[in-house]
């Protein structure tokens, strides 16, 4: 009856447009329909990752429906978030295998042996944060880091959709019209409509690229054939470890940008909610480090709390849990499919751009708002210059090298965001002027 009774509750505040909580239940025909949106939303960067390593993409999937459920069952349902796979692996995996860029990975195992020992220093982390709390981390990654992270993450991948998504001007049009679609959808559109803004969105453009291509011919036409070959049921393509000392020293270090992803998201879960999250921190980080070490076990990528699930949260209100269950469970009944595979294979390239776009500019607006949620001081140079250069640092991909060891763009933003802040975050003098920002009034007298 209380079951009830919350649903009940639950779907008077979706139909007036409130928020959902991560403990409050939509009636399940739409947590289900929510469940498809997060699966999209994550789909593309899930896989694409993969396909950067030399990884199965089907495989990569499956993974990420069994790590999101194991970090549903270690948080204990409290904490709403799609684990996929990690871009903060691509450029150490690629260096640890030696990896030529197309393919299948001939060296895979090296690199698991890598990401499973990412994952247990990840998990380890955890269990102290777990022991003694949160207040160490914050110290060291406080909200003007978090939010500077958390932004990089979405500029970082902004490149993907631009560059390697629209290879004509016709294509480039159709992003376009893709992100047009789903803005409409977010600002005209109403109710369960309205949530649904990325699949819509994604239908619509999809609908209009067909009648534009295969209908009149003015570009590359979809291709169906492949869905109707494939087989409905199949089994991805499963891979040992092997561990090497090499490769575990160049993969693990990554244990630290998964705990600022984790933590920012958490942030900024925690803003937009207006519940309190921290206390399930450590446990999120155990979740998403023995996810981790699950999916390397088998042959997976390294998984991580994904920002463009938190983006489509932003986007609808909705962050029950039970949705992302949901979708874990789907993920996990496609990953065993290769005929879903060949369906999002049929998705035109330049729709999934589109779509991108949003996702990718929610995951930075998303940064913007842990900013102005914890009220960060931007006339405090200290905050405005690590804000500013960890910006561009994760924008411009700026990479550091050690030897064979290549630092990408997250990387490099990630860890000198926390370093320049430490280096910055000095006592000042008392007589220390503070210097206005971006005011052209003069500073008032007294």
């Amino acid at each position: 009856m209380a079951m009830l009774e919350w649903t009940e509750k639950s779907s008077a505040v979706l139909q007036q447009g409130g928020v959902i909580g991560p403990d409050e239940r939509l009636p399940w025909p739409q947590t289900a329909v929510m469940g498809v949106q997060h699966v999209i939303a994550m789909f593309g960067a899930t896989v694409l990752a993969p396909i950067l390593m030399g990884f199965d993409p089907n495989l990569a999937i499956l993974m990420s429906g069994i790590g999101t459920l194991i970090f549903f069952v270690i948080t204990g349902g409290k904490v709403p978030s799609y684990l996929g796979s990690s871009f903060a692996f691509i450029g150490v995996v690629i260096a640890a295998s030696a990896y030529a860029g197309k393919g299948p990975n001939t060296n895979l195992g090296v690199a698991l042996g890598g990401i499973i020992a990412c994952g247990v220093l990840y998990t380890l982390i955890g269990f102290v944060v777990q022991a003694v709390g949160t207040g160490w981390i914050e110290r060291v990654m406080p909200p003007v880091v978090t939010g500077a992270v958390v932004a990089v993450i979405g500029l970082n991948l902004a490149s993907i959709p631009i560059k390697n998504m629209a290879a004509s001007n016709f294509e480039a049009w159709m992003q376009v019209l893709t992100f047009v679609s789903v803005a409409l959808v977010a600002v005209m559109a109403r109710g369960m409509l309205q949530r649904l803004l990325i699949l819509v969105g994604l239908a619509v453009a999809s609908v209009i690229y067909a009648l534009l291509t295969n209908g009149l011919g003015l570009g590359k036409p979809m291709d169906l054939a492949g869905i109707a070959s494939a087989a409905w049921v199949g089994l991805p393509a499963f891979a040992a470890p092997v561990f090497s000392t090499n490769a575990m020293l160049l993969i693990a270090p990554v244990a630290i940008i998964l705990v600022a992803e984790n933590l920012g998201h958490i942030k900024a879960v925690t803003a937009m909610t207006g519940k309190n999250l921290d206390v399930y921190m450590g446990r999120a980080f155990i979740g998403d480090g023995i996810a981790t070490i699950v999916s390397g076990s088998a042959g997976g990528t390294g998984v991580t709390t994904y920002a463009e699930n938190i983006g489509v949260m932003a986007a609808t209100k909705i962050y029950s849990t039970a949705v992302f269950v949901v979708a874990a469970l789907i993920a996990v009944l496609l990953g065993f499919s290769p005929k879903f595979g060949a369906l999002i294979q049929a998705i035109p390239l330049p729709v999934m751009g589109g779509v991108s776009i949003v996702v990718f500019g929610l995951i930075a607006v998303a940064g913007a708002r842990i900013w102005v949620v914890n009220q960060v001081d931007f006339s405090d140079n200290k905050n405005l210059l690590v804000a500013a250069i960890t910006l561009v640092l994760g924008t411009g991909d700026f990479t550091l090298k050690f030897g064979q060891f290549a630092l990408g763009g997250i990387g490099t933003a990630t860890f000198g965001a926390i370093l320049l802040y430490a280096l910055l975050n000095r006592k000042k003098p008392d007589d220390t002027v503070k210097v206005q920002q971006f005011s052209a009034d003069p500073p008032k007298a007294g």
